[in-house]
């Protein structure tokens, strides 16, 4: 992990490269968290993280899991969905610096209890059909994206 003025520096400079992780629970639901960080702060979003420097996708990925999850998942139990880009006008450091995210969408399936979901990023949580994730206001429009049907 980098000090606070190296991972600024990073922001500010260079995109960041991360997985979301797309959680299917046995009803074909998604789990969704209302984020209680920048940026996304307060929309429904696909648990995910960052990867480190030097970090092997497959480290990475397990520990975004256990980070997002509290469950320890090996890549090889996932889909790869795609990769994405997403940009916003905010930042962790605050609306002065703009988030550029190259992201690794998985999809995966678990029935997670939401009362034993991490709090570290999301104050709630909660499963959405397809349906309801497109139709939604409080839903990201790049966590919509996932679920948009391509052309």
């Amino acid at each position: 992990m980098l000090d606070y003025t190296s991972f600024r520096s990073l922001v500010t400079n260079a995109p960041l490269i991360s997985i979301d992780l797309i959680v299917y629970n046995r009803n074909s639901e998604v789990l969704l968290g209302k984020r209680s960080n920048a940026p996304a702060n307060g929309y429904y979003f696909v648990p995910g993280g960052r990867i480190y420097k030097n970090e092997r996708l497959e480290s990475a990925f397990s520990r975004i899991c256990l980070s997002e999850l509290g469950d320890s998942v090996y890549i090889s139990s996932a889909k790869m969905l795609g990769v994405y880009e997403h940009f916003y006008d905010d930042s962790f450091f605050g609306a002065d610096i703009n988030t550029h995210y190259i992201v690794l969408a998985y999809e995966l399936i678990n029935d997670y209890d939401l009362s034993k979901l991490p709090k570290t990023q999301h104050n709630d949580y909660d499963y959405m059909n397809k349906s309801e994730i497109l139709k939604s206001k409080f839903v990201h429009h790049y966590t919509q994206q996932y679920f948009v049907q391509k052309v």
